[in-house]
């Protein structure tokens, strides 16, 4: 039987679908990209902000007329909107055979297989599990096969007021070490050259199984597998950066000078009401801090417009604070008021025209900044790692230590010889576009 999986939302939902994919690889279950000719459709929902509910929403419409007009025998949903409206999706779409939540995907076989004999079947385990430790079967790597990622924990304590993942992934429970280890092994011996790690915070991890934030021995222990190149980290709360995580992305050749730090805001007043552990002049001195130690260090982070309460000297300070740390990379999402969250019910909500035009100047501030940043690297000689080739000419694309993939800008490399998704080289940076850099070959390339 032929299998359509759709994962949407984060690369940590993406790691849950992969893991559920090799489970069903291992039952026999091939996959295919054409809803018209899948027998069987997994949807692997995200309910982040309203946008990715909605995305979420619109996908499984989608895909139930499948079961009308298509060869599609089993519809199933899994993942954290499986989680949140479990009873409102078997009450509002009937075309769902089987629905998992966050902790069950590793029942992903069972739940299936009773859905193919016509049951409608659910299954949902407690928060507090991780299933990932009872998986037996590998995952499939649907990135590619040159970089993927490893997720280190699963759930968050921190408790964001404006945040709905702890209740829907549960409390921060770190992945056993060894398990990482053997996983990454696998990973590196099926070609993967870049492991990415991701979690809903990955600064914390080993504090609940080890009494201690271990990140920096699990960078050193992973440094030492064979076959991968580069170590990139995701998810890193300002606060819980150490000096010893510093010193071991300096230390560790593989360990790419880069972090993601998603700040979320630079407002003292704001910060306080969306419950951060940090204020500016600690996150001004942590930036400060990093850039002296590292100084080719690529900072990205994250941002929210229009938070409840924001006011307009607040969303002028965050552009101020912008403009002056330069960040390498920047998101910004619009305030979105998730139920069942603190911040929800605060007064003084932003109205939604008003929370667009500031993300929209946030953005606006910081392609400026990018581009500028971009120009600054012109006649520097980068290692590259190729992605893909471009349609109809002699130019590869690819990314540099800068970039994580999906999120960030690209390299587009002029070549007369033949290069290979995952292949590294040596690339002169020529030109700059907004987000993007252009370059050739610095040296005659060797596989």
């Amino acid at each position: 039987m032929k299998l359509l999986c759709i994962s949407l939302g984060c690369d940590k939902n993406l790691v849950d679908a992969e893991r559920m994919l090799g489970s069903l690889s291992q039952d026999g279950y091939t996959f295919t990209d054409d809803e018209q000719e899948a027998d069987v459709i997994l949807v692997n929902t995200c309910c982040f902000i309203n946008d990715a509910k909605e995305e979420s929403v619109n996908t499984i419409l989608e895909m139930a007329e499948y079961k009308k007009s298509g060869t599609c025998k089993a519809l199933l949903v899994s993942g954290c909107m499986a989680q949140r409206y479990k009873e409102e999706i078997l009450q509002e779409v009937p075309e769902v055979d089987g629905i998992l939540g966050t902790t069950s995907y590793d029942e992903v076989s069972k739940v299936l297989a009773e859905a193919l004999k016509g049951e409608r079947v659910s299954d949902f385990h407690d928060l507090s599990e991780l299933p990932e430790t009872k998986m037996r079967s590998k995952r499939l790597v649907t990135t590619g096969g040159h970089y993927a990622f490893l997720k280190i924990s699963e759930g968050c304590n921190k408790r964001c007021t404006y945040c709905i993942i702890p209740s829907l992934r549960g409390p921060y429970r770190s992945v056993p070490m060894e398990q990482l280890l053997a996983e990454a092994k696998e990973l590196a011996d099926q070609g993967v050259k870049e492991l990415i790690l991701v979690a809903q915070e990955t600064t914390l991890y080993g504090v609940d199984l080890y009494g201690e934030k271990t990140l920096p021995k699990l960078l050193h222990e992973l440094a030492q597998i064979d076959g991968i190149e580069w170590i990139r980290i995701q998810y890193c709360y300002p606060e819980e950066i150490t000096e010893e995580l510093i010193q071991a992305i300096k230390a560790e050749e593989k360990v790419c000078h880069y972090l993601d730090i998603p700040i979320q805001h630079a407002s003292d007043a704001v910060l306080k009401r969306m419950g951060r552990r940090t204020n500016q002049a600690e996150l001004r001195e942590r930036i400060a801090h990093l850039r002296e130690e590292i100084p080719d260090i690529a900072l990205r982070t994250t941002l929210i417009s229009g938070f409840p309460g924001e006011t307009q000297e607040d969303h002028e300070e965050l552009m101020r604070f912008v403009d002056e740390m330069e960040f390498d990379r920047l998101g910004v999402f619009a305030y979105s008021a998730e139920e069942d969250t603190p911040a929800a019910g605060y007064p003084d909500q932003v109205p939604q025209e008003v929370k667009e035009d500031r993300r929209d100047e946030i953005m606006e501030l910081q392609q400026e900044i990018a581009f500028e940043k971009a120009e600054n690297m012109k006649d520097r000689v980068l290692e590259v790692m190729i992605e893909g080739k471009v349609a109809d000419e002699n130019a590869f694309v690819g990314r540099t230590y800068k970039d994580a993939p999906n999120v960030d800008g690209l390299i587009f490399v002029n070549a007369d010889v033949p290069l290979m998704s995952g292949d590294f080289c040596r690339v002169r940076v020529t030109g700059a576009l907004e987000y993007d850099l252009i370059g050739e070959l610095a040296d005659e390339f060797t596989e």
